[in-house]
């Protein structure tokens, strides 16, 4: 069966500099497994596939995967699919608002002239991280666990662990070596290193992770991770917002992330999405 398909490069100062995002539209017909296997024959880091809502205050429904398994929330396939639904035709029922359906609830995605920002979800996992696991976290980066400013969990789904270092420059040189990592499970690292005051951006973003063999992959822009380390930032006072973040420097990529708040105290994150890809695919 064919479905419309869309490639969105998501987050980018300019096109091919951002993550880029398979949409495959009607997908309510596939299994788990066939979207699973499209996934890994795709071979990027996310694909979306989008159905019909369950619930009557969502606009869509969408399931993620990456290669080794599927995610309850990611932020660029939220942006990327919103965009790709609203390419499509899709009209939300409140205008300006876009409420989409996943794994982990309902997220908004707000839509005006500067473009579209989803609402950060509430985070499944914050706080310290223990000391067992800073000596493992500064084992993997190669550094003295003293050169670690800080470091909290902003598990906002696909398991965050955030290290706050001094400087962008020391984020942006690092080599991380996972395989020196003896803890269980896979390992989901964010590398924050703020920039200078007057730069265009408040901080470098590296998203690190385990990939299906325990390998290090890194992501070029990450919305999950740049929404939890907002949250984290913002309440802590390290930062205000309106602010813009430099991610997938390392990867040759020009990701900016946009990070904003509101008077309730939602985080939102924002970027440009463009549809690169157009088609058919036979599935």
């Amino acid at each position: 069966m064919r479905h419309r398909f869309e490639m969105v490069d998501v987050f980018a100062e300019r096109p091919f500099a951002g993550n880029p995002l398979a949409v495959v539209m009607d997908a309510g017909g596939l299994s788990s497994e066939r979207m699973q296997a499209v996934t890994r024959w795709l071979n990027l880091s996310e694909t979306a596939f989008l159905l019909p809502a369950t619930t009557p205050v969502a606009d869509y429904r969408v399931r993620i995967f990456t290669l080794a398994r599927e995610l309850p929330f990611a932020g660029h396939p939220t942006l990327g699919s919103c965009h790709a639904w609203l390419q499509a035709g899709g009209e939300p029922r409140v205008p300006g608002v876009v409420v989409q359906e996943c794994g982990s609830g309902l997220v908004q995605v707000r839509r005006d002239a500067a473009g579209l920002a989803f609402a950060a979800p509430p985070l499944l996992r914050s706080g310290p991280v223990d000391d067992t696991l800073l000596d493992e976290l500064a084992a993997v980066l190669g550094i003295n666990r003293k050169e670690i400013v800080d470091a909290r969990w902003a598990d906002n789904g696909p398991g965050w662990v955030a290290v706050l270092l001094k400087d962008a420059q020391t984020v942006l040189a690092l080599d991380p070596d996972f395989s020196v990592y003896s803890g269980s499970g896979s390992l989901d690292l964010g590398l924050i290193g703020p920039y200078p005051a007057g730069s265009p951006f408040a901080y470098e973003l590296r998203a690190l992770f385990s990939g299906e063999r325990g390998e290090m992959r890194e992501d070029p822009v990450t919305g999950s991770l740049n929404a939890s380390v907002a949250q984290w930032m913002l309440q802590t006072g390290r930062i205000r917002a309106p602010y813009v973040v430099s991610q997938g420097t390392r990867l040759g990529r020009r990701g900016r992330p946009r990070i904003d708040d509101d008077e309730q105290g939602t985080v939102w994150v924002g970027g440009d999405t463009v549809t690169l890809i157009s088609g058919e695919i036979d599935i």
